[in-house]
């Protein structure tokens, strides 16, 4: 349904919320290889928020957990096509210490609420404020500035990859194992 949405209606979708991935260039983006930032040790980007379903959740919280940061949005129809994955693979990599969190960019509560609702959305949604974002806009170029747009990181707290665009299921799963081989930080 959503991969037939046309170039003029995610131009639309742009004017009125006034983000989406850059039209134009969004599948040369989602295309290109992902962002290692491991080479350079990056520490992930700290961050701190309460979740829509009522958890208060901070980076320094998550050490020694596998972790990807989701930036994704209510009305990215991208976004939309990601979620039933991540529900079926929180469900199945949960108990071995990894978990997704969801950042709601650009988005409403009543929005998200009935998103988390519609897709039984199982890990925590946290709605990205100006913080958030700039935390994590350091670490890749030109920033957070497109959705979907993900960030992998390891159980030492390590900023493993950042990855823009739709990934499939075999994708995020390999970047879950990654985070949970890394090692645990003492």
């Amino acid at each position: 349904m959503y991969g037939m949405m046309t170039l003029r209606a995610l131009v639309l979708t742009a004017a009125i919320f006034g983000t989406v991935c850059p039209v134009t260039s969004y599948q040369e983006a989602a295309a290109q290889p992902a962002d290692t930032v491991a080479e350079a040790v990056v520490t992930a980007p700290f961050f701190s928020g309460k979740s829509l379903q009522g958890v208060q959740l901070s980076s320094d919280k998550l050490m020694g957990r596998g972790y990807i940061v989701n930036f994704f949005a209510s009305w990215c129809p991208y976004c939309r096509s990601e979620i039933a994955e991540m529900v079926a693979l929180q469900k199945k990599y949960e108990s071995k210490g990894f978990t997704f969190i969801g950042m709601a960019y650009k988005d409403n509560d009543k929005s998200m609420h009935d998103l988390i609702w519609e897709y039984d959305i199982n890990y925590p949604v946290i709605m990205a404020d100006r913080n958030i974002i700039n935390a994590f806009s350091r670490q890749v170029s030109g920033g957070v500035h497109m959705v979907p747009l993900l960030f992998a990181v390891g159980r030492d707290g390590k900023l493993l990859v950042a990855v823009p665009g739709v990934q499939t299921k075999d994708e995020l799963e390999h970047f879950i194992l990654q985070t949970l081989q890394s090692p645990v930080k003492k």
